[in-house]
């Protein structure tokens, strides 16, 4: 089943997730939905120095929104900050320290964040595809630390700040490769078997579709949702992926392509006549399953999913 998966999701993403995959779709867009005003409204972005994040906090800086930078590199940040600040002439963008694969770290930052700043909007695009089993200080697989449990902390940790303002939004950079994977809850750190750090990083992403759908169900008051941004040029794809890069790179979208949605999902007012707890590509809702590629779970593997999750992350509370 996983070689039929992989096949059929290839051939989708030439078709699809390619530069040309983005030009056929942007024929459709509404440039108006990007014209907005976004004076007085925070957003926080995670992995945003370089790639889609930066991209990202580029197009909300130019609209005069505040952003907040999570970030694990100080002088990385620092200097995507600086540039961005350079290029769209706002000075209302901050850095913040927080290595992602650390569940102490993300609850410590959350907490003093919430209690000093709003936050309209978060932008969950931090994430890492390590190619051999490694695990952190707290004993945790990274892939899994960084892409599942980071995310569902800092997420959990801000839905009651994001609930006391206007118009919240969470929007989960996921991936198309989260097709291939159909949720195994019982292997949620990769102890079993032989370790591939692609399929690890897929499943995290099937993870994630899965977790903004059930936030969606739980939590009302925000707009939840998911997304690919196709394959992008970008540095993570370049360190993570060589040999992918060096076949794929003259197809590859650039960074700004691959921000598009996730900028789209952040401030046009057309999101939220959506329903939350959708997957999105290319500014549409799309199917979060192949055909007859039986990688649906089940409810109650999905409440295990966040259940699991739950009782993982407090342990890590201060």
């Amino acid at each position: 089943m996983s070689i039929y998966r992989n096949a059929v999701w290839f051939v989708k993403g030439l078709q699809e997730y390619t530069k040309c995959g983005y030009e056929a779709a942007a024929k459709h867009f509404t440039p108006a939905d990007l014209d907005v005003n976004l004076n007085g409204r925070s957003f926080m972005i995670t992995g945003a120095n370089s790639g889609i994040g930066k991209s990202t906090a580029l197009e909300i800086a130019n609209r005069g929104g505040t952003v907040h930078m999570v970030c694990r590199n100080q002088g990385r940040a620092e200097a995507a900050r600086d540039e961005i600040i350079e290029q769209s002439k706002n000075q209302n963008v901050h850095v913040h320290i927080v290595d992602m694969s650390s569940a102490k770290q993300v609850w410590e930052f959350a907490q003093n964040f919430s209690q000093n700043n709003s936050v309209n909007v978060l932008i969950n695009n931090a994430g890492c595809m390590v190619t051999q089993r490694e695990l952190t200080e707290e004993g945790l697989e990274k892939n899994f630390a960084t892409n599942t449990l980071g995310t569902y902390i800092l997420t959990t940790a801000l839905i009651p700040a994001l609930k006391k303002v206007e118009d919240p939004r969470v929007i989960t950079v996921s991936s198309g490769g989260m097709l291939t994977q159909k949720l195994n809850v019982d292997d949620l750190q990769f102890e079993k078997g032989t370790f591939d750090g692609t399929m690890a990083y897929a499943q995290n992403k099937r993870q994630q579709v899965i977790l903004t759908e059930r936030w969606a169900s739980q939590h009302k008051e925000i707009h939840f949702s998911s997304m690919h941004p196709g394959w992008a040029d970008t540095p993570a794809v370049q360190s993570s992926m060589p040999e992918f890069h060096a076949k794929m790179k003259n197809k590859l979208r650039t960074d700004t392509m691959g921000a598009d949605t996730v900028v789209w999902l952040a401030v046009s007012a057309a999101t939220t006549k959506q329903p939350s707890g959708l997957f999105f590509q290319d500014r549409k809702a799309v199917v979060t399953h192949l055909p007859l590629a039986w990688s649906r779970s089940s409810p109650q593997e999905d409440e295990k999913l966040q259940a699991t999750l739950d009782q993982l992350a407090n342990k890590f509370k201060p």
